[in-house]
C-alpha cells in the first residue's frame, strides 16, 4: 500500500451550502435582481430553489486567502455569475 497524504487544514476549495440569510443578501445584489428579474415580492426561498447556488471560502494564489466566493447559475446553461464578498458587501467578481 502505497503511503496516504492528510492534512489538519479546512479544505477550501470544497463547496458549501448557501445559508438562508446568504440568499437573502445576495437577492439584493442589483445585478442579480436584474438577471434574473426578481421583484420586491421574491423572497430567498424561492429564490434557492430556481437558482443553483454554491459557496467557497476563496483562496487565491497570489495575495492568499480572499474570502466567500459565490457561485450562481439558472436553469439554462451558460456563463454563471460570481459575487464575491469585499469589505463586507457582495459584489460581482
Amino acid at each position: 500500500m502505497g503511503a496516504r497524504l492528510t492534512s489538519t487544514f479546512p479544505s477550501m476549495n470544497k463547496p458549501k451550502d448557501i445559508s438562508l440569510s446568504e440568499w437573502r443578501e445576495i437577492i439584493e445584489v442589483p445585478v442579480i435582481r436584474e438577471s434574473w428579474g426578481l421583484d420586491d415580492e421574491e423572497t430567498p426561498e424561492g429564490f434557492a430553489d430556481m437558482a443553483y447556488g454554491v459557496k467557497f471560502d476563496f483562496v487565491s494564489a497570489g495575495p492568499g486567502y480572499v474570502g466567500d466566493l459565490y457561485i450562481l447559475a439558472g436553469d439554462a446553461l451558460g456563463e454563471p455569475m460570481v459575487l464575491i464578498r469585499r469589505d463586507g458587501r457582495l459584489e460581482v467578481a
